[in-house]
């Protein structure tokens, strides 16, 4: 909790430096034109490549997989979304990194393969209950009966 608060204080404070310095470069309207711009550009990246990755879902609950990498890929969409409608250039690069497929998708991997993320059930509990295991089957049959 203290580190979000840390975060949640510096990060605009940091932001108001670099507007103030980038707006005493190029001018307060072209300073305020840019930020309009980068929000502007990416919402049309956003819904481009959340139409994308929309599609990518889809196609491998067709062929029966997960969609790890697209679903966190969705996840990382909604952050890049929300940081680039935040005034500011260290968000708006952080937004875009988010957003752009090349670098979002190789992100995305990478916190997959490092287990940075591991799903979990409605009980609470990770699953699978072990890496490389599918858990415990049991055998069973069973009757349907006519009410």
């Amino acid at each position: 909790m203290r580190t979000a608060l840390i975060v949640f204080i510096t990060i605009p404070l940091i932001e108001m430096i670099v507007l103030i310095e980038v707006g005493s470069l190029i001018g307060a309207i072209s300073t305020v034109g840019l930020v309009v711009l980068t929000a502007t550009i990416g919402i049309w990246l956003l819904k481009l490549e959340g139409m994308a990755t929309l599609v990518r879902v889809q196609e491998k609950f067709h062929q029966g997989q997960i969609p790890e990498t697209e679903l966190l890929e969705g996840v990382m969409l909604l952050v890049g979304g929300a940081l680039l409608l935040t005034p500011g250039f260290i968000t708006d690069a952080i937004g875009f990194t988010c957003l752009l497929p090349g670098l979002r998708r190789p992100i995305a991997r990478w916190i997959i393969q490092q287990g940075l993320l591991r799903a979990v059930n409605m009980t609470g509990r990770p699953f699978p209950p072990n890496p490389g295991s599918r858990g415990t089957i049991i055998d069973g049959d069973f009757k349907e009966e006519d009410r």
